[in-house]
């Protein structure tokens, strides 16, 4: 993961916490991170990148497949899953955009409270478990999100992953580069003047797309293929701009800390 280094860091602490040394030292098993951000900046490549830099498994929690639409049914699946969580302990339990789970689109008066009471269950598991079970929900937005999610306590901390800056968009760039071509090597400058706005995905992308173009010209990309690339690409900054601006001002308040060290 290119960037990130803020949110890096403090998830190498969390990873010492998980060991006999911290039990002594009397630090608790640590809960877990709520990532919220535009879409594309990293937040479920960071929740694979956690269990398989801690080597743990992971367990991906699709939300809206605990409602059923049995009475009771809802709450079952949610204790089984809680089950199946602390039996595989330890673990990463990834809540995949849990603002679409539990927004402000389920309010309880449409389903009888079900949502409600799922949510409540949840939460009362995250602030009282004692297995080491590292909750990782990933968010876009948090506009929708109930308040009693976002109170202290139940995670240990709520990370910001901002678009990236000039720094970590070359990091992704080489990054993507390594990956697809270890052995070429290109001048990235320009590109990252010109990709201000792009998030990580996007990025990679335009990588791809100019990869496309020069191989159907039987021939190496570089440099102007990016760039013409980048050209034709047309940012979540720009299409999405007045939802990234709440969400950065939402941030910038003291909810949530910045994932990019530059940004600390």
């Amino acid at each position: 993961i290119g960037g990130l280094e803020a949110l890096k860091g403090w998830l190498e602490q969390r990873h010492l916490a998980f060991s006999e040394e911290a039990r002594r030292y009397g630090l608790p098993l640590p809960r877990g991170v709520l990532l919220v951000g535009p879409q594309g900046t990293g937040k479920s490549l960071t929740a694979k990148a956690i269990a398989h830099s801690w080597a743990m498994p992971l367990l991906r929690l699709d939300v809206g497949r605990l409602f059923a639409g049995l009475v009771g049914a809802s709450e079952a699946r949610t204790r089984e899953m809680i089950q199946r969580a602390e039996a595989m302990a330890p673990c990463v339990l990834w809540i995949d955009e849990i603002d679409k789970g539990f927004g402000s689109g389920r309010d309880g008066r449409s389903d009888g409270g079900t949502s409600q009471r799922v949510l409540a269950s949840l939460l009362t598991w995250m602030a009282e478990k004692r297995s080491a079970v590292f909750v990782v929900a990933t968010a876009n937005g948090v506009e929708t999100l109930p308040p009693e999610l976002l109170r202290k306590g139940r995670f240990d901390e709520i990370f910001l992953l901002d678009l990236p800056d000039a720094a970590e968009r070359r990091a992704i760039l080489e990054l993507q580069l390594r990956r697809r071509r270890p052995e070429h090597r290109i001048s990235l400058d320009v590109v990252v003047d010109r990709t201000a706005g792009f998030s990580g995905a996007e990025l990679e992308q335009l990588l791809i797309e100019a990869m496309h173009q020069a191989f159907s010209e039987s021939r190496e990309f570089g440099e102007p293929d990016l760039i013409s690339a980048a050209t034709q690409v047309v940012p979540l900054s720009r299409t999405a701009r007045e939802q990234l601006e709440a969400l950065q001002q939402w941030a910038s308040s003291g909810r949530a800390r910045p994932a990019s060290s530059s940004r600390a």
